[in-house]
């Protein structure tokens, strides 16, 4: 599962990472969570977009919006068979991206959370879904985070984690031609441990009302 991440990169070194056209500015996030706004890219006419999106997928046949709230994750061994996922696997993927994520690992009865970034610092992508929804008339951008199992760093906090693309991997996943299910399946891997970090944070990012830097910080100062 994910869900709690943040993006404070600013944008300036997230368009040479990725990419991607975004005129707008963009405030830093440090503990964004479901159903709120967050930065995608989607290709179109063979250009890369940022697009903002809220988390959490509605599909463009559900009824209700609030669907959505069940659907932040996509587990990525069984995306191509389930009915909400199948079409946006095919033709609708996106980069959604982040510079860090944070599991919980319990400890009696307390969770003690965990932030998880890459080992150079660098923001980086997950593998992203997106639909469009406009079934009350004002169009409604959406998009889930697919999951896989944890890699050796992230499996003592949680067994599962969100699917990391390294950057050769962006342009076939955003490239809507691509209909290839077994082959964009393949590419849904646990990311690489050794090229990973974790820390202990404070437990104001339990709430996510502390969208505040002291939620990047470790506890322990390093």
């Amino acid at each position: 599962m994910c869900g709690r991440f943040s993006l404070a990169a600013d944008m300036e070194q997230l368009q040479a990472l990725f990419h991607f056209v975004f005129p707008e500015p963009l405030s830093p996030r440090f503990n964004i969570a479901p159903s709120q706004a967050v930065l995608t890219v989607v290709e179109e006419n063979g250009m890369r977009i940022g697009k903002m999106m809220r988390w959490g997928l509605v599909p463009a046949w559900a009824n209700d919006p609030k669907i959505g709230w069940k659907m932040i994750n996509a587990r990525g061994e069984t995306v191509d068979e389930k009915a909400s996922f199948r079409q946006a696997l095919k033709r609708r993927r996106c980069l959604i991206l982040a510079d860090g994520f944070y599991e919980w690992k319990k400890e009696g009865t307390n969770k003690i959370p965990y932030r998880f970034t890459l080992r150079n610092g660098e923001p980086f992508a997950f593998a992203g879904l997106w639909e469009k929804w406009d079934k009350q008339g004002t169009a409604l951008y959406t998009c889930t985070i697919i999951t896989t199992e944890a890699n050796e760093l992230v499996s003592p906090i949680h067994e599962r984690m969100p699917v990391i693309l390294p950057p050769e991997q962006h342009e076939a996943w955003l490239d809507a031609k691509l209909e290839d299910t077994d082959y964009v399946k393949s590419l849904l891997k646990p990311y690489a441990a050794a090229k990973m970090s974790m820390y202990e944070v404070a437990s104001i990012v339990n709430s996510p009302k502390n969208d505040v830097r002291a939620c990047l910080e470790s506890i322990h100062g390093q």
